[in-house]
Order: C-alpha cells, then structure tokens, then sequence
C-alpha cells in the first residue's frame, strides 16, 4: 500500500499489563488493525509515566510498579482509521485514544519500494 500526503495518526496509550481476553491488550490492538487492512501498527514501550489515576510508573530498579505505558502508533487515511476506531470502544475500557492530522513524507518498506506506513 502506498502512504503519501495527509493522513491520520491514530495513537492508543494503555498499560503495559492491560489485557483482553488474556492476551497483552497492545497485541489485540495490533492484530485488529492488520486484520482490518490497516497500513501499519507499531508498539512502543514507555520507560515512566502517569495517567487519569494520578500513579506513576516506572520501570527504576526499586520502583513497586511495572504496568509501563504502552502505546500503539497506526498510520492511514483518515477514512480507515476513523473506520477503525470503533473497535477501540469494545477493547480500551482504561486508556487514552488521540487522532492527529498528520503528513506522510516517505513509507517506503526494507526493499526500498512503498510499503508499511508504521
């Protein structure tokens, strides 16, 4: 798929220990969007951070918290990822989900030819 332009920036942030149905809940997110035909997910993995319930967690030695922030970043035009984000209301019940406008400058995969977006 080829990625060029305008597009929207769909970034989902949760816990690191969220799941669904005993799976990392980051994972579910992932492979909702490949199946949806989505142009590219990726994970990242906070190393500290708080959100609505005011805790901060970190990943230092002797910290009593380990439920990091994650985030998935999806890339793609605004038509599927709007189509996309009523999946996010059945699976993100803690957590925040933003939309950014964005402008894609270059997707281009390992091969060097357009590909993945994220």
């Amino acid at each position: 798929m080829r990625l060029h332009g305008n597009a929207l920036r769909l970034t989902v942030v949760v816990g690191e220990s969220d799941t669904w149905h005993h799976r990392p809940l980051y994972s579910e997110i992932v492979h909702r969007a490949h199946a949806a035909g989505l142009a590219g997910a990726s994970v990242f993995r906070g190393i500290e951070g708080f959100g609505a319930s005011s805790v901060v967690h970190t990943s230092r030695l002797l910290s009593l918290s380990e439920d990091l922030p994650v985030s998935v970043v999806i890339v793609d035009t605004e038509e599927r990822v709007r189509a996309f984000v009523p999946a996010l209301d059945e699976l993100v019940g803690e957590g925040l989900v933003l939309l950014d406008e964005v402008e894609v400058v270059r997707c281009t995969g390992r091969d060097g030819e357009p590909g993945d977006a994220a």
